[in-house]
C-alpha cells in the first residue's frame, strides 16, 4: 500500500511541479500560461483560472497524501527512523580489546 501511495505522490509532485511551472508570473515564467501559449484555445483569464484550480487541487491532493503516507509510517519501527538520527550505544558494535602492552624491566 505505501509503494502505491509513494508512487502516486511522484506523480502529482511532478505534475504539480510542471503546473506551477507553466503559469505567467510577474516576471514572465516560461511564458507557456498566456493565450498564445495555449494555441487559442483559451482566453488569458480562462487559463490563469485554469492553471489556478489546477494548482490548488494538486496542492490539496499533495498534502493529504503527505499526511496519509506519515500517519501510515508512524507505528513501524524501520519506517520510523529518521536519517539524521544518530546511532545508539546497542546497535554499534564493540571494538575488540586489544592485549596489554608487557611493560619494561626496570633496573
Amino acid at each position: 500500500m505505501n509503494t502505491v501511495l509513494l508512487i502516486i505522490h511522484l506523480f502529482v509532485t511532478l505534475a504539480l511541479i510542471g503546473v506551477v511551472l507553466i503559469q505567467r508570473s510577474e516576471g514572465g515564467g516560461l511564458g507557456i500560461g498566456t493565450s498564445q501559449g495555449m494555441g487559442s484555445f483559451m482566453s488569458g483569464r480562462g487559463t490563469a483560472n485554469l492553471l489556478t484550480r489546477a494548482t490548488a487541487i494538486l496542492a490539496t491532493i499533495f498534502m493529504v497524501l503527505s499526511l496519509t503516507l506519515a500517519l501510515m509510517n508512524r507505528g513501524t519501527p524501520s519506517g520510523g527512523k529518521s536519517l539524521l538520527d544518530t546511532p545508539t550505544e546497542s546497535s554499534v558494535p564493540a571494538a575488540p580489546a586489544l592485549p596489554a602492552a608487557p611493560s619494561a624491566p626496570t633496573n
